[in-house]
């Protein structure tokens, strides 16, 4: 059997998926507060969806297909602000942070829902653990075809992803030394990493996805958690290797640069895509996860090294014009100033030295979301 059709979709098109933390605010420990947020959040009009995670201390939020930056940012904003308004209601906090600096998981409460339950048995403990966020990010593809080439072409690009939305630093009340430890919880999972290298989605579907599925391995793509997968029944690909933000700005501009990335891409200015490529690429990812904007980047086809936020900033000049044309350039400012200001990872390091505690983080981080 083979994999259903890849869907048209409009060349550039936006979505944006957030997965949020819940929090208590007496211990500013994760809350298991999902079931009743979302009972009052399906009371009131919401703009875009919003939707249960694998364990209750946590929420996803998606926007409406969007066609820019401006779309994008001004729907996660609308967001933001009914959460806020529906979290005061129940005296909960709401943020951002790709993990939670000291939530245990042997506390968390896996969300009644069927697929969160299979998950929860054939994985074990690693689905507790999973109580991780990230930002999501699909951009529409006219084919299967254009799909895998924009997925394989943006190998080289992904570490910028990895150091630009890095917020996670804490995991069980310790500094990790990691600027995103959330990948390392992602990485435990056996099909996570990067996707086959493939081209032709005829070859993707026909070929490797009903081995796969012949195996018993797998049921659709929702059990590969590579970094960045198709998506037929949308016509996307879907980049995940981002932390959730501290901010939907930050988490807009990171959509922003994705976009302008694949029409630069499309635009074939670069060579095309090989299977040699991805010889760097697990040792590019773990120097963006370690170090962050600190860390290097091997380039995959001459194999020069440069720090990544010279490649980062490199890169914005290259592709200015693409997001003049896409409206695109406030988003490419505000990563700019990210280079020189740095990450949500460093603003929580600088949060916990101000505070002397991660519970003070917390509180800044809840801050930081509701725009205070």
């Amino acid at each position: 059997m083979s994999l259903e059709p890849f869907k048209t979709s409009d060349a550039l098109s936006l979505g944006v998926e957030l997965e949020l933390q819940l929090i208590g605010l007496s211990d500013f420990d994760l809350s298991a507060s999902s079931p009743d947020l979302l009972h009052l959040l399906g009371r009131r009009p919401f703009p875009g969806n919003v939707t249960p995670e694998i364990t209750e201390s946590m929420i996803e939020i998606c926007t409406d297909v969007q066609t820019n930056y401006q779309g994008v940012l001004a729907q996660l904003q609308q967001i933001r602000d009914t959460l806020v308004e529906a979290s005061d209601t129940l005296g909960i906090g709401i943020c951002g942070g790709g993990t939670h600096p000291f939530q245990k998981w042997t506390d968390r409460k896996i969300f009644s829902k069927p697929r969160f339950k299979e998950v929860s048995v054939l994985y074990g403990y690693l689905a507790k653990q999973f109580t991780i966020f990230g930002q999501h990010v699909h951009v529409g593809c006219t084919s299967g075809d254009n799909a895998l080439f924009l997925l394989h072409s943006l190998n080289r690009y992904v570490a910028h992803f990895i150091a630009l939305s890095a917020s996670s630093p804490y995991v069980q009340g310790g500094d990790t030394l990691f600027n995103s430890a959330r990948l390392n919880s992602v990485f435990a999972f056996p099909l996570s990493g990067r996707a086959p290298f493939m081209l032709s989605w005829e070859a993707f579907s026909e070929n490797y996805f009903s081995k796969m599925e012949k195996t018993g391995v797998v049921k659709s793509m929702k059990d590969f958690y590579w970094d960045i997968r198709p998506k037929p029944e949308y016509g996307t690909i879907e980049l995940r290797v981002c932390d959730t933000p501290l901010t939907v700005e930050h988490a807009a501009a990171l959509a922003a640069y994705l976009q302008v990335l694949c029409a630069y891409l499309l635009d074939k200015r670069e060579e095309p895509p090989v299977e040699d490529d991805y010889l760097v690429y697990n040792y590019n990812r773990f120097q963006a996860c370690r170090f962050g904007l600190d860390g290097s980047i091997v380039h995959p086809k001459t194999y020069e090294t440069k720090s990544l936020r010279e490649d980062i900033l490199a890169t914005i000049r290259t592709i200015e014009p693409y997001a003049a044309s896409l409206g695109a350039l406030p988003a490419l400012t505000h990563l700019y100033e990210t280079t020189h200001t740095g990450s949500d990872a460093h603003y929580l390091r600088t949060r916990y030295a101000d505070s002397g505690s991660v519970e003070g983080m917390v509180n800044a981080a809840i801050c930081r979301f509701r725009g205070i």
